[in-house]
């Protein structure tokens, strides 16, 4: 399939904000692509390579100057043994062959797919065909059910892949994808709540757990093999090896479980998310020991436990994981759920998870079976820019501009961004001096006053509320916004969006 074909369908799908009017001109494009190009495909239209990170940025980018051609022939294949090699360039002299990798590419490239191959490479392609639009395309093109579709994407946290299998095997074929003990899986989200005792109207009898400040992990073991992964399902076994030790000692042989970590302090309270981070990203520090709690277990010893009721696995739970098992208490009594969210906020955490105790574990979805309670409301940002600073802060980045996820095109373009507010408040020096030395790798272009940065930082940004403002194209404001914490687990798809900010509004 030639690269213009995807370009044209791009362009389509940017053209329309009808939902069924993309899925259609996706289904269609999968429909005609060979099985071996599907792959880069999706990697292409969600802006995510199927290599992973290729070392680019936007200065590697714009710094090229190239002619491009005039006429199409690029292949979808070509572009993916191009990525291959950006993927694989190491070591000395590496930041050279990139960039003669990617003046081979732009120059076998038109103008308009090079602008594609660019937006793609930087995570940056706003064509609305996001997960979900593209997962329905999917099952239109291989007319196979959604929710089986759905389901084997979440299991083997692969779409591409899920797409060969619907498109090309046969429907049992399909139903088969299953969790495979080493292969991460979406995990399940919740939703959120003013108060414990309104997520147990929402949940009924539920498991309530500490919600702590740290990083979800993922972790498989088999035997003496065990991985570890982010929320984002980046494998960083080798950054926490004493995770990997604590696991090696539960009594099974074969698990998958669930949960969070984070650091402590020498008085037993939990540091600042932003040093947990800072282990996955960095060689192993003895000063910085990380401890895991688990609070969910989808395998066992052969035996998948996905579709089992929470008070199942919370069961099979308690037998494995045991004292590494996150505090929490079994209750509909609002008044207990209380008392135990009071406890946790008074050991430093950010307050309870409420989960429901007949539901099944939800992999890769957000839906009512588990609510979030926290005393501040705090939402995943996008940092659209910076002001620089005056006064004491004169000459570092400060005030950030921040953008909310706008997936339906309701404010702009389908998949962008919808400014929402500024703050440089909770912005300590340490991290004045990081955005100063940061966000110039990261420019699109600048004013006198501010760097405007591609959508690459998600920030959890602390707020009172929203109130209605004509000043931003969503037309609200946030209220008393300050900056919580820098969340490098997360990317831009993992920010609120407008519509949950816009549903707070109150008059």
């Amino acid at each position: 399939m030639l690269l213009s074909e995807l370009v044209s369908t791009a362009e389509e799908v940017t053209a329309t904000a009808s939902r069924l009017a993309k899925i259609d001109a996706l289904s269609r494009l999968l429909a005609r692509a060979d099985a071996d190009d599907v792959p880069t495909l999706v990697g292409l239209l969600l802006a995510t390579p199927r290599q992973g990170r290729l070392g680019v940025g936007w200065r590697g980018i714009s710094a090229l100057e190239v002619t491009h051609a005039d006429e199409p022939s690029l292949s979808i294949s070509d572009v993916d043994t191009a990525f291959e090699a950006l993927s694989r360039a190491a070591g000395s002299g590496s930041a050279a062959a990139r960039t003669d990798l990617l003046s081979a590419l732009a120059g076998r490239a038109t103008a308009a797919e090079w602008d594609l191959l660019s937006r793609a490479m930087l995570g940056e392609l706003r064509t609305g065909a996001l997960g979900g639009v593209l997962l329905d395309a999917i099952a239109r093109a291989s007319d196979r059910p959604a929710a089986s579709v759905r389901r084997a994407a979440m299991l083997s946290g692969d779409l591409g892949d899920t797409a060969v299998i619907a498109l090309t095997g046969t429907a049992a074929e399909l139903e088969a994808v299953g969790l495979v003990v080493g292969r991460p899986v979406l995990p399940m989200l919740a939703s959120t709540a003013a108060t414990p005792t309104a997520a147990l109207e929402v949940t009924g009898r539920a498991s309530v757990e500490y919600k702590l400040d740290g990083a979800r992990i993922q972790v498989h073991r088999s035997g003496d093999e065990v991985s570890v992964y982010t929320r984002s399902l980046a494998d960083i076994t080798h950054r926490v090896p004493e995770i990997v030790e604590i696991v090696r000692g539960l009594p099974a042989h074969d698990l998958i479980l669930d949960g969070e970590t984070l650091s402590l302090d020498e008085d037993g309270g939990p540091r600042p998310f932003q040093e947990t981070m800072s282990r996955f990203g960095a060689d192993v520090s003895r000063d910085l020991v990380l401890r895991p709690w688990f609070f969910d277990v989808l395998h066992v010893d052969g035996r998948d436990l996905l579709d089992e009721p929470l008070s199942t696995r919370l069961a099979e739970l308690e037998r494995v994981a045991g004292e590494w098992r996150m505090p929490g208490i079994v209750t509909d009594d609002s008044a207990a759920a209380e008392q135990l969210s009071r406890d946790a906020l008074s050991a430093g955490h950010e307050g309870v998870l409420v989960k429901g105790i007949d539901a099944p574990y939800s992999a890769g979805r957000r839906g009512k079976s588990w609510v979030k309670v926290k005393p501040v409301l705090t939402y995943d940002l996008v940092v659209l820019g910076a002001e620089w600073g005056s006064g004491r802060r004169q000459g570092w980045l400060s005030n950030l501009h921040l953008g909310a996820l706008d997936p339906s095109g309701e404010f702009g373009e389908p998949g962008g961004l919808v400014m929402v507010g500024k703050t440089f408040k909770g912005l300590t020096d340490e991290l004045l001096r990081w955005q100063t030395e940061q966000f110039p790798e990261f420019e699109t272009r600048r004013t006198q006053s501010t760097v405007f940065l591609r959508p690459e930082f998600v920030v959890e940004i602390a707020i009172d509320g929203v109130q209605r403002s004509p000043r931003y194209p969503g037309g609200i404001a946030l209220r008393f916004a300050r900056v919580k914490a820098y969340r490098p687990d997360k990317t831009v798809a993992d920010a609120d969006t407008i519509q949950t900010l816009r549903s707070l509004q109150r008059g």
